[in-house]
């Protein structure tokens, strides 16, 4: 909900702070006095053009601060802004502030905090809506009609939205199968010998590093075989050092009780055998490990070079040979299965199609149900607004299979004839300008949406009639205005104005060769001048007074 309004330097406005309230809240002046500025003002805010010419002669630039109530937690309007960073603290007004240069710059913030135009003009979908002889968008737009319809008939497309998505999903697995099958079947031929070669050759995880290893101990043992020999006969024999140290430390232990330095010479010699037969078993187990096999080393050196071939060809590291055969081998499986697999998916494709067009069409009675209801309820609202001779229908129809959605599968467009007989077309191609604004009204009376723009501002909704009709236009914007909505509406017609809740007096006035627009709040006897001048014109009478009276009664 618009809940302020502070424009500085637009046009004849020099500076002006409005606030304003729910309900019904009217705008009137005389013809001239600037009500489209207020307009133009706010749709700066909201995004709209911005149009150097909106400048007020001799200032350098236009402001408009336009503030809202925060956005509900977790509404479209909450996430929009959070999606580009836009934090609002708990209760925190939602503050729009545009200004244009006189040269022709702009800039746009929210909260402080700078935006695009682009931002301002989708969040200002979600907060103003606004109706008027040349309106475009907001009911106008089919796009927004089957939302709207599934508002007023309360068709639920939840299960529509989860079928969809399950069914997109099941197709999405299906053609990514299908084409991996393709793909797979086309080197068929080429998969059976690289699986076959493979397999054949059986790489094993860490081999080349295993064979690598053993040939470089191979290759380092053939070199060092004559120093090993020579070493390990130190050892062989019983004139070998551990031969005699072994004799010494047996005579010893016989001695070892006479004297304490002969048990403590024992202890050293043991040792010295302990260590002297680990020396002899490690040369004996690297001699093992390092022995020259000719035979073992060239095919060590076949395999290597296979090895390492085999990895080139496949354009993969060696190591990684073993886990691309199993890949292979995998792909191949799954060419001989891959007719079974694609039957499974085209099966569950097939279910989920069913699944989500059986909620479909369940949705699809609802909303033609629902627009029999609305087509009456809006029927019965057009007589009272000078409409009795046109018709108003809601068309829904079966879209083709390409374009259904999570929404589901229907195309709902609101369509009005407005002389018997004529065709049913868009409202935007057959209603006047008069017309048009009476039937969005209609329409809003109708459909009481939950919603939607916070604020709705109809521009002069009430041109071109009067007397009952008037009162009728004035009657049903105070309704829909009601259960805390918001509803602004500039008009010349005082049975409208007489139901506002809330009047504000826009005139103009000139000192000098300046001239400006102000905008007054009215008290009640204010409003009741201002009405009085409405219906009697430049000069006021008691009659008139008498009149704009009864006319507020009951408001």
């Amino acid at each position: 909900m618009l809940t302020g309004l502070s424009i500085r330097d637009v046009v004849l406005i020099e500076a002006l702070d409005l606030e304003f309230d729910s309900g019904l809240g009217v705008l009137t002046g005389e013809t001239g006095a600037g009500k489209s500025i207020l307009l133009d003002a706010l749709g700066l805010a909201l995004g709209m053009r911005a149009d150097s010419g909106l400048v007020r002669t001799g200032a350098e630039r236009a402001q408009v601060t336009a503030s809202f109530e925060a956005p509900l937690a977790g509404s479209n309007l909450a996430s929009i802004l959070a999606n580009n960073e836009i934090e609002i603290e708990g209760g925190e007004a939602l503050m729009i502030r545009r200004s244009v240069r006189a040269d022709g710059g702009s800039k746009a913030f929210i909260n402080d905090q700078p935006c695009s135009a682009a931002l301002l003009r989708e969040v200002g979908t979600y907060l103003v809506e606004i109706h008027g002889q040349h309106d475009d968008r907001g009911l106008l737009n089919p796009r927004g009609h089957r939302a709207l319809l599934d508002v007023f008939g309360r068709c639920d497309t939840a299960l529509v939205a989860a079928h969809f998505e399950k069914w997109q999903e099941a197709k999405l697995r299906l053609e990514t199968a299908r084409e991996a099958l393709e793909n797979a079947t086309r080197d068929r031929e080429w998969l059976e010998h690289a699986v076959t070669e493979l397999q054949k050759f059986a790489p094993e995880e860490g081999e080349e590093e295993h064979l690598a290893t053993e040939r470089a101990d191979m290759q380092k043992g053939e070199r060092i075989a004559e120093d090993l020999r020579a070493v390990l006969e130190a050892f062989e024999g019983s004139d070998s050092g551990l031969a005699k140290l072994r004799s010494a430390a047996r005579r010893l232990d016989r001695l070892a009780n006479e004297h304490a330095l002969l048990a403590e010479s024992l202890t050293a010699l043991d040792r010295a055998v302990i260590e002297a037969s680990e020396a002899e078993d490690k040369l004996i187990a690297a001699t093992q490990a390092l022995s020259f096999d000719p035979e073992r080393l060239d095919a060590i050196e076949i395999r290597l070079f296979e090895l390492r071939g085999l990895a080139r060809k496949h354009g993969v590291q060696p190591e990684a040979l073993a886990e691309l055969t199993e890949e292979l081998a995998a792909k191949l499986d799954a060419i001989e299965a891959g007719g079974e697999g694609l039957a499974k998916l085209e099966a569950e494709v097939s279910a989920c199609a069913t699944a989500y067009l059986d909620a479909a069409k369940s949705v699809s009675a609802q909303r033609t149900e629902a627009a029999k209801r609305l087509d009456k309820a809006v029927a019965a609202e057009l007589a009272p607004l000078k409409l009795d001779a046109a018709q108003f229908q809601t068309a829904v129809e079966t879209l083709p299979e390409d374009r259904w959605t999570a929404s589901g599968k229907d195309r709902v467009e609101f369509l009005i004839s407005t002389n018997p007989g004529a065709p049913f077309a868009p409202l935007a191609k057959i209603a006047s300008g008069g017309e048009l604004s009476r039937f969005i009204l209609a329409l809003k009376v109708a459909l009481a949406e939950e919603g939607g723009a916070g604020t709705i501002i109809f521009d002069e909704i009430d041109r071109g009639v009067g007397g009952a009709v008037a009162s009728a236009i004035g009657e049903r914007l105070a309704r829909l205005a009601g259960a805390g909505k918001q509803l602004l509406a500039v008009t010349h017609s005082p049975q409208v104005a007489a139901k506002g809740q809330a009047h504000y007096f826009i005139a103009k006035s000139s000192e000098g060769t300046v001239t400006r627009t102000g905008v007054t709040r009215l008290d009640a006897e204010g409003r009741r001048q201002e009405i009085a001048r409405m219906l009697s014109g430049a000069e006021i009478t008691d009659e008139a007074r008498a009149q704009a009276a009864r006319l507020m009664e009951g408001v």
